[in-house]
């Protein structure tokens, strides 16, 4: 049976969503192999036998958050020589995708970043040109390194029995280049108590059309438990803190409904949010080309539609 390896993905002290997501696409392929970075937690192995996952390697030894994304591409290579993997599965953030060209390189395998499907077989499904083309990919390398975009598969929770191992690395394994970069500080992102962007089920973005005011974007999405994202445009001028923006140079979504309020469609932000399971697009001008792509549009002024839609969702919710 084929072995594949899935980075865990660890977000304050827990194991993010996309793990999960990852696992179930690794299942498809064969037996599934998570490394956790800094060493054994008890917390964290109770939290991945929630997923399909049949052992769980532990790195320790050294704290890999105080180090550049070179170190820990440095230990997952080296794991990869050692047992020879078909497969290495990251989520495409942007530090997953670092990790993982860096490994490619380090490991001489073929890499594919920003997948949305991914087969039994390893054929990769990509969405590119701003989600105009899709691409069927395979690499030819005895390993496939992977990175795929979060919220691509529903996640098959499965209690699962597995093995537990823990390997030790030292800084002098890793090599000077790939410890020379020290992380002196981190600010921690500040958090309301909306989904995070990348991991929300639903997300409401407002553009240029809200003219600053994200009041009824933010109260719908409230309404929806639905994350808040928010357009280049917006975001340039200063409306809606960059760590929120979609798009081409933002982040990539893939959520189940995705709203566009006040959003014209250009092919920056449409390249960030078009594999959407269902897009509803809000703007007065009929010609917008977000109506292009959307499931549902209502041509309209967002600031009398929105207010009505959420009335309409509080007043069921009761």
């Amino acid at each position: 049976m084929s072995k594949v390896f899935i980075l865990a993905e660890v977000t304050n002290g827990h194991i993010a969503k996309s793990t999960g997501e990852l696992a179930t696409f690794a299942k498809r392929i064969g037996s599934v192999t998570a490394i956790v970075l800094n060493g054994k937690d008890a917390a964290l192995e109770a939290e991945l036998a929630n997923y399909s996952i049949d052992e769980v390697r532990f790195l320790s030894g050294v704290d890999f958050n105080s180090y550049s994304a070179a170190a820990s591409a440095s230990a997952i290579s080296a794991l990869i020589t050692a047992e020879g993997p078909t497969a290495l599965l990251i989520s495409s953030t942007a530090q997953g995708k670092e990790i993982a060209a860096r490994v490619s390189v380090r490991t001489k395998s073929g890499i594919i970043t920003d997948a949305i499907d991914l087969d039994s077989n390893l054929i990769a499904t990509q969405s590119v040109f701003g989600g105009s083309t899709t691409v069927h990919s395979k690499v030819n390398s005895p390993c496939a390194v992977v990175t795929l975009r979060p919220n691509s598969i529903e996640v098959v929770s499965v209690a699962s029995t597995f093995t537990v191992l823990e390997s030790s690395v030292t800084e002098a394994e890793l090599g000077a280049n790939s410890t020379r970069d020290r992380v002196l500080s981190v600010a921690a992102a500040v958090s309301g108590g909306r989904p995070e962007l990348t991991e929300a089920k639903i997300i409401v973005s407002g553009g240029r059309g809200t003219n600053g005011d994200f009041g009824a974007v933010e109260a719908i999405a409230d309404a929806l438990g639905a994350a808040v994202g928010a357009s280049r445009a917006a975001t340039d001028a200063g409306w809606y803190p960059h760590s929120h923006q979609v798009g081409q140079t933002g982040k990539t979504v893939s959520p189940s409904v995705y709203m566009a309020c006040g959003i014209s469609g250009a092919i920056q932000h449409r390249a960030g949010m078009q594999t959407s399971k269902l897009i509803v697009a809000i703007n007065k001008d009929p010609d917008a080309p977000i109506f292009d792509i959307a499931d549902f549009g209502v041509v309209g002024d967002l600031f009398n539609v929105l207010p009505q839609a959420t009335a309409a969702i509080l007043a069921k919710k009761a």
